[in-house]
């Protein structure tokens, strides 16, 4: 029998010998029954039963149990169960989180058949060429990337696997390092948004998506940043794990003008192309082609020039202060004489009523006309005030906007045309799926639009992408939709389950036990984070993510209040912590998609050994954002405080 099962049937044997010594037969509640409860949907799911349909039987079931135990009237006690059934679902089917789901699953499917991924592999490696360890380097930006656009885990490890693995192979690196590279970059789309799992976790907790999504943002980059740096340093401390690529794979064939510019003029871009232009130097070139690479050379050089006029603009722009000037402060003087009467303040119309109008009638206006009103000398004022001024412009904008401009000039100064061509392999594959990317992100975080808005708006960026490179057609269409929905049915049946579920748990009171478990312990808010961190960390190894936060949240969230935790930062921990759910044996489905699509001589134990450091990584990770929570809760409290 492999491993891997030995493991599985060990954690079973373990949680089973666990209830049962733990449970207390010779006083049992019904708060026991709803634990016993869990551990058998635990066991039930490990085994291999569907999760959706285990948690819908178990609950039940057990609901059934729970008010029978109340009336002790079968016929009503199965009315109430099925009423529960009802309502249950209905009230999972009218959730408007949960329609945002389908429109971004079906957005990262046709991004994934548009065939970005492998032009983005092979220009990130041209790119990195020179960074130790570039082949693994690539595939974990391309994976970052990737996994930003789609989100989809399975599909992003499952195409580098296709396109990294060989590569790496070919060029030498150890097959450890290769694989722990692609499924730790793959599984950075639970993480980084728009992240279904986020989804799942705000409509479960109550949270807010879009503070989600804009929280776990700089997570997911510290996380791949982190992965980045080990990939490095293995390949500074061991280079025949990670070999440089061969000059041969490096060199990129140039266009005829680019070749004819680097021999006769320069080999930089930006003088070669300027002098180019001038004169009979260009006679064999076009001078559309010249000027239209000179656009493109010129492009980082625009985006600079926008983007720090943008930030300029938002640091010196002027105070608003509300004028009061014109204003009067209120006050009642009301003084009272001896009698007690008032004095002043409002008083009694007097007692001869309305007079009636003087004898000689109404009077003609003057001869002169109608007057112009007297000058106002406040208005006058007003009119003549200059403009407010704008404010200083602070000395850390000269200092960015030094580095930045330092940067750029060394850019231009080291710019060949070997570059110039990577560069525009670059915008051919990422800047399309930057500029959906931020249609998508940027609506939904600076809130020009909900999760459900923005995913539609992804969807249909989707549908221009595949249409743009020629991917779009009724085959790619059909299996879009037949995944969109296999997966949203998915999702949606471990709602209803886990509603029906949680329901029960509580009728049993489950909860109570919990709950007062918890409280008994006298744990500092330190230490119940360590402790639930600790007990999800575990759940990863047997179960996936989906299980862990539509069955065990509803358990931690009520408690948070108790210890004064904010349910979005637990919810970032949690997303950083759920990671190792896809990289843990024995249910690691980031290893069995790779195993999949990977050479024969690849074997599991070798992908799972790979995985072991990046999980390791995962748990600095997380010691980070507990340690510095402005790392995930900066960019909320900016945008929503």
């Amino acid at each position: 029998m492999r491993k891997e099962l030995w493991f599985g049937f060990i954690i079973m044997g373990l949680i089973l010998l666990g209830t049962l010594v733990m449970t207390p037969w010779g006083n049992l509640t019904s708060g026991h029954v709803g634990l016993l409860m869990l551990s058998l949907v635990v066991v039930a799911i490990m085994l291999g039963f569907p999760t959706a349909f285990t948690l819908m039987g178990m609950g039940v079931l057990f609901a059934f149990f729970a008010y029978y135990n109340q009336s002790g009237i079968a016929d009503k006690a199965i009315r109430q169960t099925l009423d529960l059934m009802v309502q249950r679902t209905w009230l999972v089917m009218t959730n408007d989180v949960l329609i945002s789901i389908p429109l971004f699953v079906f957005m990262g499917y046709l991004v994934e058949r548009a065939n970005l991924i492998e032009k983005l592999f092979k220009s990130l490696h041209l790119a990195l060429a020179r960074v130790p360890g570039s082949l693994a380097v690539a595939t974990l930006v391309t994976c970052a990337v990737f996994a930003t656009a789609t989100g989809i885990v399975g599909a992003v490890v499952t195409l580098m696997g296709l396109l990294a693995m060989p590569a790496m192979l070919r060029a030498g690196y150890n097959v450890k390092l290769g694989a722990g590279a692609i499924t730790a970059g793959g599984c950075l789309g639970i993480l980084i948004p728009p992240s279904v799992m986020l989804i799942v976790y705000g409509a479960t907790a109550g949270v807010s998506v879009v503070q989600l999504y804009a929280g776990a943002f700089f997570p997911g980059i510290m996380l791949a940043g982190l992965y980045i740096i080990y990939v490095i340093i293995v390949a500074k401390l061991k280079p025949e794990w990670a070999p440089p690529l061969p000059e041969s794979e490096r060199r990129v064939p140039l266009p005829a003008f680019a070749e004819e510019i680097s021999t006769t003029l320069s080999q930089r871009v930006l003088p070669g192309l300027l002098l180019a232009l001038k004169g009979k130097r260009n006679a064999n070139i076009r001078t559309g082609t010249l000027l239209g690479h000179l656009f493109i050379t010129l492009l980082p050089a625009l985006v600079f020039a926008v983007f720090m006029g943008l930030i300029w603009n938002a640091v010196t722009k002027p105070k608003e202060v509300a004028s009061t000037e014109g204003l009067v402060q209120m006050s009642v003087d009301v003084a009272v004489d001896q009698g007690g009467a008032n004095v002043g303040g409002l008083e009694e119309p007097k007692a001869e009523g309305v007079q009636e109008p003087p004898a000689d009638g109404l009077q003609e206006p003057p001869k002169d006309g109608v007057q112009e009103p007297p000058a106002d000398p406040a208005k006058d004022e007003k009119a003549d005030k200059p403009a407010a001024e704008r404010t200083p412009t602070p000395t850390a904008f000269w200092i960015a906007f030094g580095i930045l401009g330092t940067a750029l000039l060394l850019f231009y100064a080291v710019f060949t045309f070997t570059r110039l061509e990577i560069f525009k392999m670059l915008l051919a594959s990422f800047f399309p799926l930057a500029v959906l990317i931020l249609a998508v992100l940027g609506t939904i975080v600076f809130g020009l639009a909900t999760p459900t808005e923005a995913a539609a708006v992804g969807s249909l960026g989707g549908f221009l992408l595949a249409a743009l490179y020629k991917q779009l057609n009724f085959p790619v269409v059909k299996e879009s939709v037949f995944l969109t929905a296999k997966t949203s049915a998915m999702v949606c049946w471990l709602f209803v389950g886990s509603s029906i579920f949680s329901a029960a748990f509580a009728l049993l009171g489950g909860q109570e036990i919990v709950e007062k478990w918890v409280m008994s312990l006298g744990l500092s808010k330190i230490e119940f984070l360590l402790l639930s961190q600790a007990i999800i960390f575990i759940l990863g190894w047997p179960l996936e993510w989906t299980e862990i936060i539509v069955i065990f949240m509803p358990i931690f969230i009520p408690l948070l209040d108790n210890f004064g935790v904010d349910p979005l930062f637990f919810g970032l921990l949690v997303a950083l912590n759920l990671q190792t759910a896809f990289l843990s044996p024995p249910v690691a489905m980031a290893a069995f998609y790779l195993k999949g699509v990977s050479p024969p001589h690849v074997t599991l134990n070798q992908i799972f050994m790979g995985m072991l450091p990046f999980m390791g990584i995962q748990i600095f990770a997380l010691f980070l954002l507990y340690v510095f929570p402005e790392i995930g809760m900066w960019l909320p409290s900016v945008l929503y405080r």
